[in-house]
């Protein structure tokens, strides 16, 4: 539910959520999915469990909405003037995000719970469905200027810059560096001037 003015209500409501919605992110940073049960995260939130069963349900549910909440107040889109900019400051948002001791932990926690839930799968697609779908806009803007040619596709452009991110994240020990984020924008814009993603 949301006001007038587009903002969620305050409150009561919106105290317990965030709580709970913190508590699920802590549990989940300090020790995955294993041990996430309703009655452990009302505990650790301060509210009676009754209220985390009728509002959310389930884990996956909870997830769900820590998801929701994540895509509303993440960090959002550059617009420098350019698409060597704006390509540049995605990777870098996405190396910092994956690189942070605790956002990388809990990325790597619900991508695990995902492999295992279509719930949560479903809910982390829409997570970055919403995160690509603003930032295409930047790839939008490039094509109206003509640093992009016509037809490219946006979203493509968008997920093709951090998918050597996570796959360096999720199969390596070794940590994501300014530089490794600055290839793989540079690798993009080369693809983009190439007419690849036409």
């Amino acid at each position: 539910m949301t006001t007038a003015a587009g903002r969620r209500p305050g409150g009561r409501t919106a105290a317990v959520r965030a709580a709970v919605l913190r508590a699920v992110a802590d549990m989940l940073v300090a020790s995955g999915l294993a041990g996430l049960e309703i009655p452990l995260i009302a505990e650790r939130a301060g509210v009676g469990k009754s209220t985390v069963y009728r509002r959310w349900g389930t884990v996956p549910a909870l997830i769900a909405d820590l998801l929701r909440d994540m895509a509303e107040t993440s960090v959002r889109r550059a617009d420098t003037g350019s698409l060597r900019g704006d390509l540049h400051a995605n990777a870098e948002l996405v190396r910092r995000t994956l690189s942070d001791p605790r956002q990388g932990r809990l990325f790597k926690a619900i991508i695990a719970a995902a492999a295992c839930d279509d719930r949560t799968a479903e809910a982390l697609a829409e997570f970055y469905r919403r995160r690509i779908a603003e930032w295409a806009a930047c790839v939008e803007d490039a094509i109206r200027r003509g640093e992009a040619p016509t037809g490219t596709d946006a979203t493509a452009v968008i997920g093709q810059v951090s998918a050597p991110l996570y796959y360096q994240f999720l199969t390596s020990t070794t940590p994501l560096t300014t530089r490794d984020a600055r290839r793989a924008a540079d690798a993009v814009l080369a693809a983009v001037d190439a007419g690849v993603f036409r």
